[in-house]
């Protein structure tokens, strides 16, 4: 689906440059030719079959021998510090007097030794790569040493061990008094010094598929491929297909528009190319979903058309196109960096398909970081119209900049030049009612609509207040610690926020089953532990479809899902096996529905959820015991798998853990401890 995408978007793109030659036949196997009859006006090779090759390939690759190199420094460094090692252990033992056999010849001891790992080494001691570990002992491998190859299998190289123990089989047949002062020293010494070498097996296996021919037979000049209405079998298919693999490169070298235009598909699709790479590594959550994928490639192809038809009109300036609201838009949803890398992409794109030169360009990627950096607030509007007065500042200082270098004076300085860019500016303002727009048909959701929800004069905020005050001054709490939490560690803090002022909207169906609205009698204790557990779990079901009814932001009601993963009510739980120890209990019962919370911020309002409700509990806590508690939660929490699908790092859990001690340290007003003042003397 995104290779697709993508190369839909390049095609679409490379439509609008000129001469778009394409080949004039068109043909499918088993099909007749419906032209007339086709003499080959060239000779050309009958290129093979594409499975053909591939199957050739196959073949040649099935017996490929993976390249293997001995390093000789390897060994040169292991036997140098088998000397300096010898001769360490040497010192040592003429001082405790052991091995007197060594100490009176030690030249024979560290000649045998050195030959010894010479040996090896020179033979290669070969680190087998997993891959290959994993095939028959007949495999064989090429070992490179030197100027020449040996071909070796797996049962015949020697690995580390096995060159261990060949210093085991040979040392006690080696006519020295005291072999055994040795066998520690080499055996330290040890180490491969054959590796797999990805250089030279990809170089010998380019070079064995090189010798792979192509083609098989030729067509020559006058010679007929198809008659008129002959049916294209798979041979003349070949055929046909090799012919215009010919006929395009004929062409090409004949005519320089063609040339022109292939320059065009190769700029298209490596900025393409380079689009895409950017969102893989910095973008994936655009990347991996294609209704935003979708979104972001949108503004590709509309600013390239919108740039043509302009172009096209030969009456209105490129400089009339409002190129700011890319970066605008993209920045209500996403980062301030994906905003202006998709400017500068679509900057480019537009630079090909109009004849204002370089100047266009600079003074629209000019704008563009214009944008970026005077962080335009679309939910302010004094501050956004200052934004766009920046924008315009921005065209006219860099025009008469331009103007300055290319003439040094303004005598000739254009005066519709700023009428043009007034109206872009003036076209930039639609990037407010458009963000509203995009959101609701892309399923995003902007700090606009987020400010908005925000507001507790909101019906279902409103309704939560007057059923469920206990309920809102715990949202209101949850929803302190996680903001907090989220700007710690870089987060959307204001969407946390927001959503933790909404989840728990399900409890104002049966506001006086939880605690925080109960003040008489506790309803529990009239109906058994089962129905308890439903009706606590039910907050979070019934708080979806009252979120769903209201049209809240998918966004959003993820959160109310989630708040609780797939942990169990255990108060209820527990309450329920104690008292039917003998009965068989289904745990699903009692368990919420969940998803698991996937992003950060889902985690994070799970986490200050369960802190800010258990830390109630708490009467009078030091701060010894609430900070152990608040570990106890989260490390609950993760001991219960509740975070494993999340995108949260441990060095983030860790600093959204302190700020939750902090802020709840201050809920409880703990004050410091300070040690008493020592006596004086």
């Amino acid at each position: 689906m995104k290779g697709v995408l993508l190369f839909g978007v390049g095609t679409l793109i490379v439509l609008l440059f000129p001469n778009n030659v394409k080949f004039k036949y068109q043909f499918e196997r088993g099909q007749p030719w419906r032209y007339e009859e086709l003499v080959a006006p060239f000779d050309f090779p009958i290129k093979k079959a594409e499975e053909e090759l591939v199957a050739e390939r196959d073949e040649l690759l099935q017996n490929f021998s993976p390249y293997y190199e001995l390093d000789y420094g390897i060994g040169k460094t292991a036997v140098q510090q088998f000397k300096t090692e010898f001769q360490q252990q040497l010192q040592q033992s003429e001082t405790q007097e052991q091995f007197q056999d060594v100490t009176r010849r030690p030249d024979a001891y560290r000649e045998f030794g050195t030959t010894l790992l010479n040996k090896l080494f020179n033979e290669g001691i070969v680190k087998i790569r997993e891959e290959d570990e994993e095939r028959e002992k007949e495999f064989v491998i090429q070992i490179v040493k030197g100027g020449f190859t040996e071909r070796q299998t797996l049962e015949q190289v020697i690995r580390p061990e096995d060159a261990r123990d060949f210093l085991g089989d040979t040392l006690p047949y080696s006519q020295l008094s005291e072999p055994e002062f040795l066998f520690p020293i080499l055996e330290n010494t040890i180490r491969p010094n054959v590796y797999y070498s990805d250089t030279l097996t990809q170089r010998f296996k380019e070079d064995l598929l090189a010798g792979v021919v192509t083609s098989r037979g030729r067509v020559s000049k006058g010679e007929l491929i198809i008659p008129k209405g002959g049916v294209v079998t798979d041979e003349i298919y070949q055929k046909l297909l090799s012919f215009r693999e010919q006929y395009e490169k004929e062409i090409t070298e004949k005519q320089s528009s063609r040339g022109v235009l292939i320059g065009y598909i190769i700029l298209t699709f490596l900025l393409l190319s380079i689009f895409v790479t950017y969102l893989q590594n910095f973008a994936p959550e655009v990347f991996n979903k294609n209704k935003q994928l979708v979104f972001v490639a949108l503004w590709l192809v509309a600013f390239s058309y919108l740039t043509f038809l302009v172009e096209k009109s030969g009456v209105l300036s490129p400089y009339l196109i409002p190129f700011g609201i890319v970066p605008i838009v993209i920045k209500a949803f996403y980062t301030d960096r994906l905003a202006l890398f998709v400017h500068l992409i679509i900057v480019l794109f537009a630079s090909f398909i109009t004849s204002q030169g370089y100047e266009f360009t600079f003074i629209q990627i000019l704008v563009g970081i214009i944008v970026v950096l005077s962080n335009i607030d679309t939910r302010n509007w004094s501050r956004f119209f200052y934004s766009m007065l920046f924008i315009f500042l921005t065209y006219a200082l860099s025009y008469v900049g331009l103007e300055l270098i290319r003439d040094g004076s303004l005598r000739d300085l254009n005066l519709t030049f700023f009428a043009w860019t007034g109206l872009n500016v003036l076209l930039t303002l639609l990037a407010y009612p458009l963000i509203p727009l995009f959101e609701r048909f892309f399923s995003f959701i902007s700090p606009i609509t987020l400010i908005e929800l925000s507001d507790l004069n909101r019906p279902l905020l409103q309704k939560l207040a007057t059923k469920a005050p206990g309920t809102l001054q715990h949202s209101l709490q949850v929803a302190n610690l996680s903001e907090a939490a989220a700007r710690e560690i870089g987060a959307d803090h204001l969407l946390v926020k927001v959503a933790a002022l909404y989840h728990d909207i399900g409890k104002t169906l049966k506001p006086e089953y939880f605690i925080e609205n109960q003040s008489g009698q506790n309803p529990h204790e009239d109906i058994d532990d089962l129905t308890s557990a439903k009706t606590i779990i039910e907050h979070v079901t019934e708080g979806v479809k009252i979120a769903q009814k209201a049209k809240l932001p998918d966004i959003l009601i993820n959160f109310i899902k989630t708040h609780h993963g797939t942990t169990k009510v255990e108060y209820f739980y527990r309450k329920h096996l104690k008292e039917h120890p003998d009965s068989t209990v289904d745990e699903s019962e009692f368990r919420y529905p969940g998803p698991l919370p996937r992003t950060k911020e889902e985690t994070i309002m799970m986490l200050a959820d369960s802190i800010e409700a258990a830390c109630k509990s708490l009467k009078d806590p030091t701060e010894k015991e609430l900070m152990a508690f608040i570990d106890k939660i989260i490390q609950h929490k993760a001991t219960q798998g509740q975070l494993d699908d999340s995108a949260m790092t441990f060095k983030e859990l860790e600093a959204c853990t302190k700020v939750f001690k902090k802020i709840m340290r201050s809920v409880h007003h703990l004050r410091i401890e300070y040690p008493e003042e020592e006596k004086q003397q």
